[in-house]
C-alpha cells in the first residue's frame, strides 16, 4: 500500500507549537495550494486550504524558521482521525503528517535569507548542513600520495604495482 502526498503552498498563519503531556513537540498549521486551473466563477475558490501537522524535530523545526506567507514544500503522509468535540459530536478531520519539510521560497522572495539554501528537516532528525552567506570554506589542495608532484591537470597519478583492484 502507497500513502504518500506531497504538497507546495504558503502558510496561512503561522505554526502553533505545543507539547503533548509526555513532552513530545507537535506543530499544527495551514498551507494553502493554488489549484492548477482557473474557474469561470470569480467567485470561487481558487486555493485548498490542507491541515498539517509535524511532530519531534520537524516540528519545532518548522515552528522556528516558516510564518505566516512563507513558501513551503512537504512530504508526508494523509491521515484521518475521529474526535468528539466539545459539544460531545463525533467528528473526523484528514489531515498532512509532514515527514520531510523544504524552504520552497526563491532568493528573490527572501531577500537572499533562508530561502536560498536547500534546507530540509524530516522525521529522523536530519537537517542539511547550514552555510552562511559569507562561507569561509574553500576547497582542499590538490591531494598527491607519496610527495609526488601533480600532473599537469592537476589529478595525481596513483602508484599501484600489484595491479589488485580496490573492491
Amino acid at each position: 500500500m502507497l500513502n504518500r502526498v506531497v504538497l507546495q503552498g504558503r502558510l496561512v498563519a503561522d505554526p502553533e507549537l505545543r507539547h503533548t503531556q509526555s513532552g513530545t513537540p507537535v506543530a499544527t498549521f495551514r498551507i494553502a495550494c493554488d489549484r492548477g486551473y482557473k474557474s469561470k466563477d470569480p467567485n470561487a475558490q481558487s486555493a485548498d486550504f490542507i491541515n498539517i501537522v509535524a511532530w519531534r524535530q520537524t516540528a519545532e523545526f518548522i515552528s522556528r524558521y516558516f510564518t505566516k506567507g512563507s513558501m513551503i514544500l512537504i512530504d508526508g503522509r494523509l491521515q484521518v482521525r475521529d474526535y468528539t468535540d466539545n459539544a460531545g459530536n463525533r467528528r473526523n478531520i484528514a489531515e498532512v503528517v509532514a515527514e520531510n519539510v523544504n524552504f520552497a521560497a526563491s532568493k528573490r522572495e527572501t531577500g537572499g535569507g533562508y530561502g536560498q539554501q536547500n534546507n530540509n528537516y524530516n522525521a529522523d532528525g536530519y537537517a542539511a548542513p547550514q552555510q552562511s552567506a559569507q562561507s569561509n570554506y574553500s576547497a582542499p589542495a590538490a591531494y598527491t600520495p607519496n610527495n609526488a608532484a601533480p600532473v599537469a591537470n592537476e589529478f595525481a597519478e596513483l602508484n599501484d604495482d600489484d595491479g589488485e583492484l580496490p573492491f
